[in-house]
């Protein structure tokens, strides 16, 4: 399993607000995506958004962040994104109570 990390400056004037409604407006987009099992939204008040992924692969993972996807973001949000990623090995879920081990 990967996780990403997606982080990008947002352009001057974009509050919490305008961003959770980009962000639910793009939500959709994510759904059914081959290999996506979550992502999170992400907005801070030092003018920062972007997005935690969890993939079932990195392979699925880099799939969507190429240099065209980068461009597009950059276009829309006016900086270019940082894309970090990490291998995740074990996952911690209160909600339903478990531990998983993943083989990373």
């Amino acid at each position: 399993m990967i996780t990403v990390l997606v982080r990008f400056k947002l352009p001057d004037g974009v509050g919490s607000e305008q961003y959770k409604k980009t962000a639910e407006e793009a939500a959709p987009r994510f759904q059914g995506m081959q290999g996506l099992k979550t992502k999170y939204f992400l907005y801070n008040e030092e003018g920062y958004g972007g997005g935690f992924y969890v993939w079932e692969s990195r392979e699925q993972a880099e799939a969507l962040y190429t240099e065209g996807w980068a461009d597009a973001m950059q276009e829309r949000m006016a900086s270019r994104p940082e894309v970090t990623y990490f291998e995740t090995s074990v996952v911690v879920d209160n909600e339903s109570g478990a531990i998983r081990v993943e083989a990373a």
